[in-house]
């Protein structure tokens, strides 16, 4: 089969990784498109992967998105059309399931926050199979028109499935000289460009001040944007950490004593991982957050005092890992 994938941000690389080199494996012919967002391209060569790039985002406002996207469809489909694709993937790109849906391609889109409403009602009507985890309820996604048998559930967080093979590299710490004495925290900001993050939270940059002045702490902040990047340096705070290049994430929150993220993808990671987790997310919780918080893998924060900051045993970890296959077979669903 000749297959195509989308990834428009940063997540949607780690999450096809392995589904990619499956595919391959099995002998199917893979393309990726890619739209030039945060650190999606980075991410898509450090992961061994090559993609077209089409596009970019559309900004903070609802009419640059709305531009965009309509000039994303248009080059989409230049490109898409002529290639004979059987098949089209993505994790939440509806630009793909609209683009294939045009040209008469089944498609499968797959993700984990069911209140992104527009995204959504574009993305899973035009979708041939929405895949999802069991921890959203089904009533939820009746409103994009997802229904049996066009939806169907998975197991556990996503991450259990794409970090299976993982495991950390020690040597992440010394390339950013972290003093192994001191409590490490990783943060990631709010996704402050997303229509459904509209309103700006106050909570994390108390609590970037707060660990930024802790002298037995490393606060080593993953930034989404540039932007996010030139304003936690501008803070000048002495403890914080703030990378110039897209870093191996995933061995930094294995290594981490405490995690704190405003977004969704690194608190699953976390909790995938077994590393303790805070949300200072301040939308609408998703049902596999509402699970997590009531099986006490994720805690939300409403005060930076309130962090628990010692070092972590690591002896103790337990972790589930789960066969990427099982997803993919789900997503290969939309050739039934």
């Amino acid at each position: 089969m000749k297959i195509w994938v989308d990834f428009t941000a940063s997540a949607h690389p780690l999450v096809f990784r392995p589904l990619v080199q499956l595919l391959e494996q099995q002998g199917h012919e893979v393309e990726i498109t890619a739209r030039e967002y945060a650190q999606t391209l980075q991410l898509i060569e450090s992961h061994g992967m090559t993609a077209t790039v089409i596009g970019h985002h559309g900004g903070r406002s609802a009419l640059g998105k709305a531009a965009q996207m309509r000039t994303r469809l248009k080059a989409l489909r230049r490109w898409a059309k002529g290639r004979n694709f059987d098949l089209a993937l993505a994790h939440g790109s509806h630009e793909l399931t609209m683009t294939a849906r045009r040209l008469g391609i089944p498609s499968s889109t797959t993700f984990d926050y069911e209140w992104a409403w527009l995204q959504h009602q574009l993305g899973c009507r035009a979708a041939t199979r929405v895949v999802v985890p069991a921890a959203i309820p089904a009533e939820r996604l009746k409103t994009y028109g997802a229904v049996p048998p066009k939806l169907q559930h998975y197991p556990g967080l996503k991450e259990e499935y794409y970090l299976s093979d993982f495991e950390p590299n020690d040597s992440v710490l010394t390339d950013w000289s972290v003093d192994p004495e001191r409590v490490l925290v990783v943060l990631r900001p709010p996704p402050d460009v997303s229509l459904y993050h509209r309103h700006s939270n106050p909570l994390f940059p108390m609590t970037l001040e707060h660990l930024g002045r802790s002298d037995h702490v490393h606060a080593f902040v993953i930034p989404r944007t540039e932007e996010q990047r030139d304003f936690v340096k501008s803070l000048a705070l002495p403890s914080v950490i703030v990378p110039e290049r897209a870093v191996d994430a995933q061995s930094l929150i294995a290594l981490a004593d405490l995690v704190v993220s405003a977004g969704g993808t690194m608190n699953r990671e976390a909790a995938a991982l077994g590393v303790p987790v805070y949300t200072t997310y301040g939308g609408r919780l998703g049902g596999v957050d509402e699970q997590l918080i009531r099986e006490g893998r994720l805690r939300p924060l409403t005060d930076p005092r309130a962090l628990e900051l010692h070092k972590r045993d690591r002896v103790a970890e337990t972790r589930e890992r789960r066969d990427p296959q099982l997803m993919l077979d789900l997503l290969l669903s939309a050739l039934d």
